[in-house]
C-alpha cells in the first residue's frame, strides 16, 4: 500500500459550498450500479457548460430547464417501470408483497429505503421515506397493482432534487476552529465521483454511517480501497476525457472527398486510443505525466493503422468485438506523444483543412492552461483558409502573408509556432510530406524552445513547466467542481510541489486531493444578516 504523505498544514480560505448536477454519464454509472447494467434508458440528457476548461467545474453553475425535467421524466419512469416488471422484479425488489393488488407498506418501505439510500446517497430522512411509502401505496389501491405504485414512488426519487444534484451538506469542522465541512455523507459522493465517476457503493456509506470518514485514518483507508479497485479506470478516463474536450468529437465533421478514410468508427477508435494510452501510462504502469507527450507506445485497430499507414493484419476470430493492438512507433517514426493522435490533430482542425493556429491554441489552453484572446471581429481570414492560393501554398506560407496585418500578429505569435510544428499531419490526422507540391517546413518554437518537428515540440511540452502545473489546476477543478479560489491557492501550490517531487505521477496526486483536509472544507453560504450566525442545521429549520 503507498504510503500517504503527512497532512499538509497549509491554510486555506474556504469557498462556498456548491450544488453540482449530475453529469449524464454519472447518472448512467448510479442506475447501473443500484438497478443492473442492462437497464435501458429514454430520453436525453442537456447540454452541460464549461467552465475553466472543463464540463465537470460547470456542474455547478447549471439547473434543469423545463424542457429537461421532462426528459428526467421520461427516464425516470421508463427506468421505475423496468425494475418493477416481471423480467427484473425478483432480482431487485428484496420482498414479496401480501398480494400484489393492493399496497404493502412494509415491503414498499424496504425497497425504497434501500434504493433511497443509494440513489439519494445518504439514508432518506423518517418524513421522506413515510412519504414516498404513503404515495406508493395510495398508487396501489387505486390501480389495484402494487408494482405500479411502487413504480410511481422510485420515478419519483428518481426525477427529485436528490437524485439528479451532489448535495453539500456542511458540519463544523473540529480540526478548525469556526470552520466547515463537508458532512460524512457528502463527503463520500464529493469522493467517489472524483475517484471512480459515480456515486458511493455500500461500503463508503457505511463507513460515513460509523463516521469513519472523519479520520484522517479513516479517510485513508477508503482511498487506497477506492484507487486499487478497477473502478478507478472510470475515474480516470472520465477526466481526461473532459480535459482533453472529447465531447467536441461529437460535432466533428470532415469532407469526405479530402479525407475518405475519416469514419465515425476512426472517430470511436481515436478517442479510445489515447485513453487506452493515458491509462496504460499513467495508472497500469504510474508512469510520468509529461511522457504523454514524448511516448512512441500506444495501441491501434486496423481503422486506425490505415490512417496511420501501419500495417496491423487482425487475425481476431469472427465475432471477437475488441481489435486493439499495443503498438510502439519506431525511433525514426514523426508520431510520438498524444500531440500526434489523430485525437488532436483531426479535432482541433477544420472539416476541409489542418489549423496550425487551432492546434496551437488548442495546445496552449488544454494542456498549459494559457487563454488565447479570441480575434477581433473585423479580421479577414481568406489567405489563411484559401488552400488552393498558388502563391501560398502551405499553411506556413498563408499564416505568413495572413499575420502581415499587425491587428493579426500578436495572437498568432502564441498560437503558430508551436502548431506549424504538426503540419505534417492533415486534418484528418494522416501523415504527409508536402502540401500542394512544397515541401512542409515544421520548424517551431514554445516558449524560446526551439524544434524542427513534431516530436521535438512533444518533448518542449513535456520539459515545460506549466504542463505540470495545468494538469495540477485542472485535476483539482474537476474534483471540486468549480475553479480554484483566490484563498485555496497555497492549497493547489502545494499540490503542484508535490506532484513535481513525486515523480509527476496521476494517481499519487488523485489520492493527495482526495486525503486533503482542504478537499473537504467550505464557507457557510452568504445569507440575510438574521441567519448569518446559525449553525447549518438551524438555517435549514428556518
Amino acid at each position: 500500500m503507498p504510503a500517504f504523505a503527512k497532512e499538509s498544514t497549509v491554510k486555506i480560505t474556504p469557498e462556498e459550498a456548491v450544488v453540482r448536477r449530475l453529469t449524464g454519464e454519472q447518472y448512467r454509472a448510479v442506475i447501473r450500479d443500484v438497478f443492473g447494467p442492462t437497464i435501458e434508458f429514454g430520453g436525453h440528457f442537456e447540454p452541460g457548460l464549461k467552465v475553466n476548461g472543463l464540463a465537470a467545474a460547470g456542474t455547478s453553475s447549471i439547473g434543469v430547464t423545463p424542457a429537461g425535467m421532462e426528459q428526467y421524466d421520461a427516464m425516470a419512469r421508463v427506468i421505475a417501470d423496468q425494475v418493477v416488471s416481471e423480467a427484473y422484479r425478483a432480482q431487485m425488489i428484496p420482498c414479496t408483497p401480501a398480494t400484489s393488488r393492493r399496497a404493502d407498506d412494509a415491503c414498499a418501505r424496504q425497497f425504497l429505503g434501500s434504493v433511497g439510500r443509494l440513489l439519494y446517497r445518504r439514508p432518506l430522512t423518517a418524513s421522506s421515506l413515510t412519504a414516498h411509502v404513503a404515495a406508493a401505496g395510495a398508487a396501489a389501491d387505486a390501480t389495484h397493482d402494487f408494482y405500479k405504485g411502487l413504480a410511481l414512488s422510485l420515478g419519483a426519487m428518481l426525477s427529485s432534487p436528490q437524485f439528479l444534484f451532489r448535495d453539500a451538506e456542511l458540519e463544523a469542522d473540529p480540526e478548525n476552529k469556526g470552520g466547515y465541512r463537508l458532512d460524512a455523507y457528502s463527503k463520500a459522493s464529493q469522493l467517489s465521483f472524483f475517484l471512480w465517476n459515480a456515486g458511493p457503493d455500500l461500503q463508503l456509506l457505511a463507513a460515513a454511517e460509523k463516521g469513519e470518514l472523519g479520520t484522517r485514518k479513516g479517510l485513508e483507508r477508503q482511498v487506497e480501497r477506492m484507487m486499487a479497485s478497477p473502478r478507478v479506470e472510470a475515474g480516470v478516463r472520465a477526466f481526461f476525457i473532459d480535459n482533453f474536450g472529447f465531447d467536441e468529437f461529437a460535432d466533428l465533421t470532415k469532407d469526405a472527398v479530402l479525407f475518405p478514410k475519416f469514419s465515425a468508427q476512426a472517430t470511436a477508435d481515436a478517442q479510445e486510443q489515447t485513453l487506452k494510452t493515458v491509462v496504460e501510462l499513467l495508472l497500469k504502469n504510474n508512469g510520468d505525466y509529461r511522457d504523454l507527450f514524448t511516448t512512441k507506445k500506444t495501441f491501434l485497430t486496423p481503422e486506425l493503422g490505415a490512417i496511420y499507414r501501419v500495417p496491423l493484419v487482425d487475425n481476431r476470430p469472427a465475432g471477437t468485438p475488441d481489435g486493439w493492438a499495443p503498438y510502439e512507433f519506431a525511433a525514426d517514426d514523426k508520431r510520438a506523444g498524444i500531440l500526434t493522435h489523430m485525437s488532436f490533430t483531426a479535432l482541433h482542425s477544420p472539416a476541409g483543412r489542418g489549423s496550425p493556429t487551432i492546434r496551437g491554441k488548442a495546445l496552449r489552453e488544454v494542456i498549459l492552461c494559457q487563454k488565447v484572446p479570441p480575434p477581433p471581429g473585423n479580421v479577414q481570414f481568406n489567405v489563411v483558409q484559401d488552400t488552393t492560393n498558388p502563391l501560398y501554398k502551405t499553411a506556413r506560407d498563408r499564416l505568413t502573408a495572413h499575420r502581415n496585418n499587425p491587428v493579426c500578429a500578436g495572437c498568432h505569435k502564441i498560437t503558430d509556432p508551436m502548431g506549424l510544428a504538426l503540419e505534417n499531419f492533415d486534418g484528418a490526422g494522416e501523415f504527409r510530406t508536402t502540401e500542394n507540391g512544397k515541401a512542409i517546413d515544421t520548424s517551431g518554437e514554445l516558449d524560446g524552445i526551439a524544434f524542427t518537428d513534431a516530436e521535438g515540440l512533444g518533448k518542449a511540452v513535456h520539459d515545460n513547466p506549466a504542463t505540470p502545473s495545468c494538469l495540477v489546476n485542472r485535476l483539482a477543478s474537476y474534483a471540486m467542481g468549480r475553479a480554484p479560489g483566490a484563498g485555496e491557492g497555497p492549497w493547489i501550490s502545494a499540490l503542484q510541489t508535490s506532484f513535481t517531487e513525486k515523480g509527476y505521477r496521476v494517481p499519487d496526486l488523485m489520492r493527495e486531493i482526495a486525503v486533503s483536509s482542504a478537499f473537504y472544507q467550505r464557507a457557510l453560504p452568504t445569507l440575510p444578516s438574521a441567519m448569518a450566525s446559525a449553525p447549518p442545521a438551524q438555517q435549514e429549520a428556518k
